[in-house]
């Protein structure tokens, strides 16, 4: 359904029906930079005080007059909107280049156009990727840093974890019967019907399909051979349909059944009154993607100005109506901050999650790398 990125290593623990928080692991800790003092260009800033406060990155943000982004798809956790607020807010402009891109393209841009006015000012990736890039991140902590779990952040802010969610399935409730169970997909109702977003071994949403329907399965998000026989199985059937959904599919009716993030399939209801958002119960898999900033990009101000927004109040509950969890969730409910409407409206989850540890993600990518193909391909 776009934003093709690796899935990577992290650890949490899930409110179910509500929040992400956090009890373990992401990317690992980097030891670039991280140190603030006086008089700081705003390519060296890591925080706004390095800058002499809000007002003072505002303006040299405002100065730069451009922020680029990357590999952000306006439908994709509310993208659209948090760009448009964001400019709206302060006027710059933002550039955004290969909405459809995965997490390897946005850091194959970054070096490519490197030194260059058009090279991406800002990251939003899967943690595989970010953790196999760290030395390309510029550290800063934006003035809500506190707020944000330590586990679910660098110490220097070099990344940090942005939105999260569950596996789901998605189905026009016109088209097919409501799925109770991942193995109801297998039904001769859903014939021709059941989409993936993406390739496994490329696309972190479908990789993390897979994972879902092995846990589905008896299996493990580090062991998907049974992920793996299960979509063998679905194509045998003739179930499995070979398209990449995107919202122009799903409006159409083309692909009725959608294995996606929960966020994803749940912004569709908006466009198609009969779509359901379905989290089976006994494969609870969720996952957190990572923002980052380039340590080469091109508008140093308006990179931090970007991350600012995208972590005060204002971003994270824009992500939240855009049916993502944001990683402040617990923070701003508590202060009494956070959008109750667009809480409440998150798909329900129930049951026991699943985290994948970096040592499942890289079994399960080497298993998919060897077997994927020859099994579905």
């Amino acid at each position: 359904m776009r934003k093709s990125v690796a899935q990577g290593s992290w650890c949490l623990t899930v409110a179910a029906a509500a929040t992400l928080a956090v009890a373990a692991c992401a990317p690992p800790s980097t030891s670039s930079g991280g140190s603030s003092s006086g008089g700081k260009s705003a390519a060296s800033a890591t925080s706004a005080k390095d800058l002499g406060g809000m007002d003072k990155l505002v303006a040299a943000a405002k100065k730069e007059g451009a922020l680029n982004v990357i590999a952000l798809p306006p439908d994709w956790a509310n993208y659209g909107a948090v760009i448009s607020a964001f400019t709206a807010k302060y006027g710059i402009k933002v550039n955004s280049a290969q909405p459809d891109a995965s997490s390897a393209d946005e850091i194959s841009a970054a070096q490519r156009l490197k030194g260059q006015s058009g090279a991406p000012d800002v990251f939003d990736l899967g943690t595989a990727v970010a953790n196999a890039n760290t030395t390309m991140f510029a550290p800063y902590e934006v003035s809500t840093f506190a707020s944000i779990p330590a586990n679910l952040k660098d110490a220097s802010g070099t990344w940090v974890n942005d939105y999260g969610g569950y596996m789901s399935v998605g189905y026009d409730s016109a088209k097919v019967p409501a799925p109770m169970a991942l193995s109801d997909l297998l039904k001769p109702a859903y014939k021709g019907k059941v989409a993936l977003n993406g390739d496994p071994t490329k696309a972190g949403a479908a990789f993390a399909g897979v994972q879902m329907a092995s846990l589905a399965n008896g299996g493990t998000a580090g062991d998907v051979t049974k992920g793996v026989d299960f979509f063998k199985q679905l194509k045998a059937a003739g179930n499995f349909l070979p398209v990449d959904p995107t919202p122009a599919t799903i409006a159409s009716g083309q692909t009725p059944v959608v294995i996606d993030w929960d966020y994803l399939n749940a912004a569709q209801s908006a466009k198609v009154k009969t779509w359901k958002v379905f989290v089976p119960q006994n494969a609870v898999l969720g996952g957190y993607y990572v923002q980052a900033i380039n340590k080469d990009a091109p508008h140093p101000a308006a990179a931090r100005l970007w991350e600012e927004f995208l972590y005060s109040d204002a971003g994270q509950n824009l992500w939240l109506k855009g049916g993502a969890r944001p990683v402040r969730f617990d923070d701003m409910k508590k202060a009494g901050t956070l959008d109750q409407t667009a809480a409440a409206a998150l798909p329900s989850v129930s049951g026991s999650p699943t985290i994948p540890t970096k040592d499942d993600s890289d079994k399960a990518k080497a298993y998919l790398a060897a077997n994927w193909a020859n099994a579905v391909g």
